[in-house]
């Protein structure tokens, strides 16, 4: 059981749709004042409605200093403080080599990896001040871990948050502040609603735990790393995956049995 985050500010980023609602709901739940942030200010207030009064909604886009500023800006002064920042904002078009071009590799790394650095700094004032902060950045297999074509511009850029992570977490250290990431395999979302059962069921059999994860899966993991119970953990990973890494072929997953 971890001790009560009740009242405490998380700001998610991203929290409009798939983990990142998942995130804001479970940390909702959790008693946590939740700033669901979106570039869609509709789809926002959407999620902050279903997760009650100590929720609310504010449209920004992580690629742009100033809109994250005004973020961290307005979770203070809705809240009074921010205790946890969970980076997840994130895109993923898929541009195979020799196809992708300059524009789609910088919109890639300017989203995922520019935009955790900017939202993690524009909260930085406000967790030193206060000498205490949870940053939790939600990176990936694909890039660290594993690799998947038409995605290496992701894949760079989630291996660029756990580089960026490392070193961040030594710097914040003095100030009580901990930096660490969830890294998701096959999360269902619904984004995946229209790839069909046969897509789906071939992902799952790809995974030791012959499923998809959920978005709570993922928030669970998050609401730890934000919590007291974590306050000795920075600069570390969690891989969230059902054990997809595990497998070194597909015949080690034949011979389950």
């Amino acid at each position: 059981m971890l001790k009560s985050m009740a009242g405490r500010t998380v700001i998610v980023t991203g929290g409009s749709k798939g983990i990142g609602r998942g995130l804001a709901v479970r940390f909702g739940a959790a008693g946590l004042n939740v700033l669901v942030v979106s570039r869609h200010l509709a789809e926002a207030e959407a999620v902050a409605r279903s997760i009650g009064d100590h929720a609310s909604a504010f449209a920004a886009d992580v690629v742009d200093q100033a809109s994250c500023d005004a973020m961290a800006a307005e979770a203070l002064n809705r809240y009074g403080s921010i205790d946890v920042l969970c980076a997840n904002a994130g895109i993923f078009p898929a541009a195979k080599l020799g196809e992708m071009t300059a524009a789609d590799f910088d919109h890639v790394i300017g989203t995922n990896l520019k935009g955790t650095f900017l939202s993690v700094s524009a909260c930085l004032p406000t967790m030193k001040r206060q000498n205490k902060g949870r940053i939790v950045l939600t990176s990936s297999i694909t890039g660290p871990i594993t690799g998947y074509p038409g995605w290496s511009h992701y894949g760079a850029s989630k291996a660029g948050q756990l580089g960026f992570m490392r070193t961040a977490a030594i710097e914040l250290a003095p100030w009580n502040i901990t930096v660490n990431a969830v890294m998701p395999g096959n999360i269902f979302t619904e984004g995946l609603d229209g790839l069909g059962d046969d897509y789906l069921a071939t992902m799952a059999a790809s995974i030791p735990m012959k499923r998809l994860g959920g978005v709570d899966d993922i928030a669970n993991a998050a609401l730890f790393f934000a919590s007291e119970e974590a306050a000795y953990i920075t600069g570390q990973t969690l891989v969230i995956d059902g054990g997809q890494v595990l497998p070194e072929s597909l015949g080690a997953i034949e011979a389950m049995g």
